[in-house]
Parts: structure tokens; C-alpha cells; sequence
């Protein structure tokens, strides 16, 4: 499942919910924001060229002000262009819009989110394995003491 199918899935349960996630992004706002995300800043030609689908110029700077508008999207001008780019990493949206997915279906809970999809999903005994390393590595990343410019001399 790539990126931009979880972010589709993330608006149609915020719709049902009636709730907004990310500023409701509609699934063409995504696509865009999936390619700046992917690309960083970019000319409105060069987000076309990067689009799964044919889109108009027109269309897309629709687009591109309707994601300025909501503050999702900065443009600059340098010589004669505009050069757009996202206002936060995809990371950084990812993780407000699981945060907001927790609040919604698990009391804030993000342990809750996790233990529910890992139960939605038929997940492979690789899958299982992988998971379980993460939470391996996570907890080493916990336990762990922070090293300070001291201990390094």
C-alpha cells in the first residue's frame, strides 16, 4: 500500500466521521502533496510531469492555491516562476494525521490505533517478524542512555 493509498483511506474515514483530517485533503490534493513531498520545491510543470494522471494546467494551479489556501503549501517566486513546496514533511503530516486517527477511533491512544490495525490487516508471518523488530529497536532506542559530548572524550 503506498503513501498516498493510506492518505486516501485517511480522508474517506475522516469523511464518514464527519471530521477533518489534514484540512480534508481531497485525494487529488494529496496526489500533488505527494509529489512535493516526494520532489520538494517544484514548478507547476514539473509537479505535471509528476502526476500519476493527466491533469491541465489550470486544474492543477486550482489545486495548488485551494493547498495554499489551507496552509498546506508555500509557492515563492524566483526569476519569472513559482516554485511550490510542502509546509511540512511527509513524516510530520503523517504523524499529525495518526495522532488525529487515534483521538477519532481510540480515545488518543496511539497503542490502540496500532493494536487496531495490526488486527484489521491479514498480516504474513514476515510481516509479524518485522513488527516485532521495530518494536525491538524502539525499545533499544528508549532503554538506551543519551550520549552527551562528555562520555565521548
Amino acid at each position: 500500500m503506498s503513501s498516498r493509498d493510506v492518505l486516501v483511506i485517511l480522508h474517506v474515514i475522516g469523511a464518514e466521521k464527519g471530521v477533518s483530517l489534514m484540512n480534508s485533503l481531497t485525494p487529488g490534493e494529496l496526489e500533488v502533496m505527494e509529489v512535493l513531498w516526494q520532489h520538494g520545491s517544484l514548478k507547476p510543470a514539473e509537479i505535471l510531469e509528476h502526476l500519476d494522471r493527466p491533469l491541465t494546467n489550470p486544474a492543477l494551479r486550482s489545486v495548488l492555491r485551494v493547498l495554499m489556501e489551507k496552509g498546506h503549501v508555500t509557492r515563492r517566486k524566483k526569476g519569472k516562476a513559482y516554485f511550490y513546496r510542502s509546509r511540512k514533511s511527509a513524516p510530520a503530516a503523517f504523524k499529525k494525521m495518526a495522532n488525529r486517527l487515534a483521538d477519532i477511533f481510540c480515545g488518543g491512544s496511539s497503542l490502540e490505533l496500532i493494536a487496531q490495525l495490526i488486527k484489521s490487516e491479514d498480516l504474513s508471518e514476515d510481516d509479524l517478524r518485522q513488527l516485532q523488530k521495530i518494536a525491538r529497536d524502539a525499545k533499544t532506542q528508549v532503554t538506551s542512555p543519551p550520549k552527551n559530548q562528555e562520555d565521548q572524550t
